[in-house]
């Protein structure tokens, strides 16, 4: 290959090497119209300068929503959680074997899911363990509620498969099993199984990616992440709940009465300020605050805003679209004049439920107890300095 002038004048923006230009770009040209750009590449990439990242501890990666736009979180930032690793699984060899109290017990290839109608659905994801815990003054919006992320999923509807195999008329719940080495299962009525469960394959226009089931998971929109087992494998049709580890010993919630809440599956309003947010530091004037809202009863019907550490409350204006069990994104202007203020936000769903404070929350399941289904009203202290950091309630 023949080097120009022109090409060694490029040095600033890639160099050249074996006809090829890499990205081993070290600055951002001053005029980037008297440079030559870099050549389409076989996968886009984001820019050098941006940068997000999930926060990986251990098995349990975060979605970083304050790096975030829009409702639609990007496939390689999706939260991620797993029990012993994420599997290998050939597609080729890939099988969903559904059995137990059906005419007709079938295996299904990949290729066989495929064949049957699809749909596309756009729905969040949420741990159940979301904010279970307790944060310190320097904690992100990732940090705080990283466990949930909103994806378009594709895939075939579970109904669809359950009347290709019988479903027999007194068959009530079904066992999900995955692949992993956990050997991960759950319980799931029927009810929901023939309502909107899907057996999806794809996530944001392709194949669903390893971390969050590949080849095919079960989702059941608006109920907690654990009982949308992913690397699907087996589905056992009958009369009752299995009682598997994952709804006993784990993924309960004790009351401060002694009795313990099980299959409570569906996911409770919640909302989240993204901005202002720690690490962010204000300066005095108009300032867009800015967040999400989900919930797992339908549509968020609206949020509110406080500046004042929730002494009042105004409305936030909802961003289109505001679509059933989505994040849907929330905006407020608020002119801060300076000295220190509590910003928090609450979320009300289409049913009326509105999201509690944790004085509320502990109040019903005791301190030190609660872990699962944790939605508190949050609150982001703005200090003096205009410094953003993140307080545990109360925040008086």
């Amino acid at each position: 290959m023949k080097v120009t002038r022109r090409d060694l004048l490029a040095g600033a923006a890639g160099a050249v090497v074996l006809g090829k230009t890499t990205r081993a770009q070290t600055r951002t040209p001053v005029d980037p119209t008297k440079v030559r750009g870099a050549p389409t590449s076989a996968m886009g990439q984001r820019a050098p300068t941006a940068t997000p990242q999930r926060l990986v501890r251990g098995n349990i990666s975060s979605t970083p929503h304050q790096d975030l736009m829009g409702i639609i979180t990007p496939s390689d930032l999706h939260f991620e959680r797993h029990h012993a690793g994420v599997p290998e699984i050939d597609p080729a060899n890939y099988s969903l074997l559904i059995h137990g109290m059906v005419d007709r017990p079938m295996v299904f290839s990949l290729s066989d899911l495929k064949r049957f109608p699809s749909v596309s659905r756009i729905h969040f994801l949420e741990c159940s363990g979301n904010l279970g815990r307790v944060a310190g003054p320097e904690t992100t919006p990732g940090l705080l509620a990283g466990l949930t992320s909103t994806s378009e999923w594709t895939g075939v509807k579970l109904a669809t498969l359950l009347k290709e195999v019988g479903v027999q008329p007194k068959a009530t719940w079904l066992l999900a099993e995955g692949s992993d080495a956990a050997v991960l299962t759950r319980s799931v009525p029927m009810a929901k199984a023939l309502d909107d469960a899907l057996i999806a394959y794809g996530q944001n226009g392709e194949a669903i990616r390893p971390e969050q089931g590949y080849p095919a998971r079960l989702f059941l929109p608006g109920w907690e992440g654990n009982a949308s087992v992913k690397w699907l494998r087996r589905i056992e049709v009958s009369d009752a709940p299995f009682m598997t580890r994952e709804e006993t010993s784990k993924y309960t919630e004790p009351f401060a009465n002694g009795t313990a809440r099980m299959f409570s599956f569906q996911m409770d309003a919640r909302s989240l300020i993204t901005y202002p947010a720690f690490p962010n530091t204000l300066a005095p004037g108009w300032v867009e605050i800015k967040g999400i809202a989900w919930t797992g009863a339908g549509k968020i019907r609206r949020v509110e805003v406080s500046t004042n550490g929730g002494a009042t409350w105004a409305a936030a204006e909802l961003q289109e679209p505001v679509l059933s069990m989505a994040h849907t994104r929330f905006r407020h202007l608020w002119n801060w004049t300076g000295g220190e203020a509590v910003i928090m936000s609450r979320a009300v769903d289409e049913t009326g439920y509105v999201q509690p404070t944790r004085a509320e929350l502990l109040k019903l399941r005791g301190p030190g107890t609660a872990i699962y289904h944790m939605n508190p009203i949050t609150g982001w202290v703005v200090q003096a300095t205009g410094k953003v950091i993140y307080k545990q309630e109360p925040w008086g």
